[in-house]
């Protein structure tokens, strides 16, 4: 690794041309169809399609193909709202209580029957149970039962107010609907396998690390999806997929910043640019535990050493602008600056106040092209005030399972790590990963902190605007305090389509192509 200032792109490029060469020798591979098949990006494969213990990603998208929610969410281009999708009816009764219905037409493939008041039931306290160790529990912590009221009917009881239990909760993965007979009969949980959906699509055909293809469910009465047939071509290097766009193998593709610099000059023909500010947000965790890292002042070096500015420019095309904390400008909480701006000769009296010279540490990230960008350049900073940086790069299956304490002891020994992540609608959905009970699950900076926890659960129930901006803000200054955070930014989503192609983007930047239309 470099450990210069000076950044070489055309590298990664060259490496992003041999990345569609290999892309092209795909068998079957070929232009995307038109008419009836809708050809997209997918930026990771397939691990996990069990709505309670998905990754994300390609996983999300295909969760939203198969499986249903009681709401969904709208195109975030036209503004956060939702509108009832399985639920026929969908009714907040009391502060605490919602009232749903469902379609009296939808039905589980396999011959699984109708989709039930128990099947929600089933889904929603399946993932809130502590003894099932699901991530995405936390998106029920306002859940205290579903109270079935007939076939159909039932009601959702709170154990106090929430309001982004509708935003956050309801339309999203930990919200599909699964069917409770043919999961108990899978054995509690699936993987790839999905034991009934009841969705618009089915998987047709998957290819590990190569593509995955939908086709259209039959017993599906409900809106019928413009595209009846959809397949994913897994790129996971966004520089390769602007490629492969431009070679037409697919019809739609999330592109770096990289890739919308040049597109700004000069766009493929017949081609729309989509660009927004997003809410992925990425930053650089310190493990609070590690020895290394005991000495605050240590701590308040790195961040004082890391220039974030510089990161935007070499990393990001000079299209993204530093984040002052995990909620973007948009949300309530977002704060008007960071605590400790970039400040080399701080950093570096610090180090000396703290008598470490000579400090080596390993810095963790994703091998994407941005990422490695970003890791050089932390790596040509931190070098400037006496520190060495290791690089280490993963593929995305063993880079999620760095912090998990399910998968040995790894996520005790971790030192920093450059960590990008899909933000939500509400600003309680960027904050949570950082809460104390999911250390050993996604706050790898192993943050502990009873106020942070006191702030979320007071924000949860608050319905004041004005009064959660002030405890959100708080919960960013907390933080960053700790010395366990370098905020970084909140990347700027660009993608490209197919001109006469509508998508449907939701707010973290995933797809419903159940959704996508023609012009």
């Amino acid at each position: 690794m470099t450990t210069g200032m000076k950044i070489d792109r055309r590298q990664f490029l060259a490496g992003a041309g041999a990345g569609l060469a290999a892309l092209a020798l795909r068998p079957g591979l070929s232009y995307a169809a038109d008419g009836d098949t809708l050809v997209v990006r997918g930026a990771s494969d397939i691990q996990v399609l069990d709505p309670a213990f998905q990754n994300g990603l390609l996983e999300e998208e295909i969760g939203r193909c198969l499986f249903v929610s009681l709401n969904r969410l709208g195109d975030v281009r036209d503004g956060v709202a939702w509108k009832p999708y399985a639920a026929k009816s969908l009714e907040q009764k009391s502060p605490t209580e919602i009232a749903f219905e469902l379609e009296d037409w939808l039905t589980w493939t396999n011959g699984y029957g109708p989709v039930t008041a128990e099947d929600v039931k089933y889904s929603f306290e399946r993932v809130a149970d502590p003894k099932n160790s699901s991530a995405w529990a936390y998106a029920f912590d306002a859940l205290d039962k579903v109270e079935v009221t007939g076939d159909r009917t039932g009601i959702i009881h709170l154990k106090a107010p929430s309001q982004p239990f509708w935003v956050t909760t309801l339309p999203y993965y930990m919200g599909h609907i699964v069917c409770k007979a043919a999961v108990e009969k899978a054995g509690g949980k699936f993987t790839t396998e999905v034991p009934a959906s009841a969705g618009p699509y089915l998987i047709d055909k998957w290819v590990p690390k190569q593509s995955l293809s939908l086709k259209p469910n039959p017993d599906w009465k409900g809106e019928k999806p413009a595209f009846p047939n959809v397949r994913f071509e897994i790129v996971t290097d966004d520089d390769s997929a602007a490629l492969a766009y431009e070679s037409k193998a697919i019809d739609y593709a999330k592109i770096s910043l990289n890739t919308l610099a040049t597109y700004k000059t000069k766009l493929p023909e017949k081609t729309t640019l989509i660009e927004m500010s997003g809410n992925r947000f990425a930053w650089i965790s310190i493990n609070l535990a590690n020895p290394k890292f005991k000495d605050e002042k240590v701590r308040r070096a790195i961040q004082y050493a890391i220039d974030v500015s510089q990161i935007m420019e070499g990393s990001y095309a000079g299209l993204a602008v530093p984040a002052t904390g995990v909620v973007p400008p948009a949300l309530t909480g977002h704060r008007d600056a960071i605590l400790y701006p970039a400040d080399a000769a701080k950093a570096q009296s610090l180090l000396d106040e703290a008598g470490v010279s000579g400090l080596t540490v390993e810095l963790a990230a994703l091998n994407d092209k941005t990422s490695q960008l970003t890791c050089q350049i932390v790596q040509a900073l931190l070098g400037a005030v006496g520190m060495t940086v290791d690089i280490k790069t993963y593929d995305e299956g063993v880079y999620w399972s760095l912090g998990d304490k399910t998968a040995g002891d790894q996520w005790q020994k971790l030192e920093m790590v450059l960590m990008n992540f899909a933000g939500g609608v509400d600003p309680s959905e960027n904050l949570t990963w950082f809460r104390p009970s999911q250390i050993g699950i996604y706050n790898w900076s192993q943050f502990d902190s009873p106020e942070f926890e006191k702030l979320y659960q007071e924000g949860m129930a608050e319905t004041d605007q004005g009064k959660r901006d002030t405890i959100y803000k708080k919960m960013q200054d907390l933080m960053e305090e700790s010395g366990g955070f370098v905020f970084l930014t909140h990347e700027v989503f660009a993608a490209v389509a197919r001109e006469g192609l509508k998508p449907v983007i939701l707010a973290d930047g995933y797809l419903d192509l159940a959704r996508f239309g023609k012009a």
